[in-house]
């Protein structure tokens, strides 16, 4: 597996977060890996071979697609080499991005400009040149940025989301962006298919995630008090809702992967 993240330009820091590319080989086998929760939407591009999710697993899915704000973990399968472009946006911005209606659920195929990119972003995916792939995406959201009007209402709102990890209630969130809590949750819902509060509560379940990730053994008690849970079970209850699983049995597969790493890794030093 290969991944490489590379960071927008000023004029897209209010919408996207980062492109990035990423490279499995899955065999003659079709193999599914699973995608959890985060605080973003995704715009994917994908090359090689297909790629199917589990509500809709003998469909493939067309190139490209976007991921909405996910509340559940979500299965993927592909088979033999997947290579995949992606773009990381805030939620509240992706669909006012693309000129989409917001809405959550089922796949829905559209017709879209941005498809066009697809046989470029091919050819130079193919002939390994990423780098200039992903200059290909910056040109064209540049272009896209430039007629698009993002309510600096939501931008704020972000920021302020963001700064704090999802820790802060809604009605600090209103304030940063100056305006009211039922103005902000309006424009908010109506710009990301989610509420404040549903956005807020993936960013610090993402916090926590990549926390345990890094560090299985931290105590999961101190985490929910660093984050803002209420305590331990508060995390416990929402860690499962997003992962289906307990931060406890995360951390384990965690240190699991890392123990394995740890018997595969060889170092050499001059004798």
């Amino acid at each position: 597996m290969q991944h490489e993240e590379f960071e927008p330009p000023e004029e897209l820091q209010d919408t996207i977060k980062c492109f990035w590319y990423d490279r499995r080989d899955f065999g003659a086998v079709q193999s599914g890996f699973e995608v959890i929760p985060d605080g973003y939407a995704e715009i994917i591009f994908y090359f090689g071979g297909h790629c199917s999710i589990s509500s809709h697993r003998d469909l493939p899915l067309p190139s490209p697609f976007v991921v909405g704000l996910l509340n559940k973990p979500v299965i993927f399968y592909s088979k033999n080499r997947l290579e995949i472009i992606g773009v990381r946006c805030y939620p509240w911005t992706v669909f006012d991005l693309l000129g989409l209606p917001s809405g959550k659920g089922s796949v829905h195929i559209l017709a879209h400009p941005i498809a066009q990119l697809q046989s470029t972003l091919s050819d130079l995916i193919g002939t390994g040149r990423v780098d200039e792939a992903v200059t290909q995406l910056r040109h064209f959201f540049l272009d896209v940025r430039s007629r698009v009007a993002i309510d600096s209402m939501l931008f704020k709102a972000g920021v302020a989301m963001s700064e704090a990890k999802g820790t802060i209630p809604v009605s600090q969130v209103a304030e940063a962006a100056h305006a009211t809590v039922r103005t902000l949750e309006r424009k908010f819902k109506q710009s990301s298919g989610h509420t404040v509060k549903d956005v807020s509560a993936l960013m610090r379940f993402e916090q926590v995630r990549n926390h345990l990730w890094l560090d299985p053994g931290a105590n999961i008690a101190g985490l929910a008090h660093e984050f803002g849970y209420a305590d331990q079970s508060h995390l416990s209850r929402e860690f499962k809702r997003y992962s289906g699983t307990t931060p406890a049995a995360f951390a384990r597969t965690a240190k699991k992967r890392q123990l394995a790493a740890d018997r595969d890794f060889v170092a050499f030093v001059q004798a």
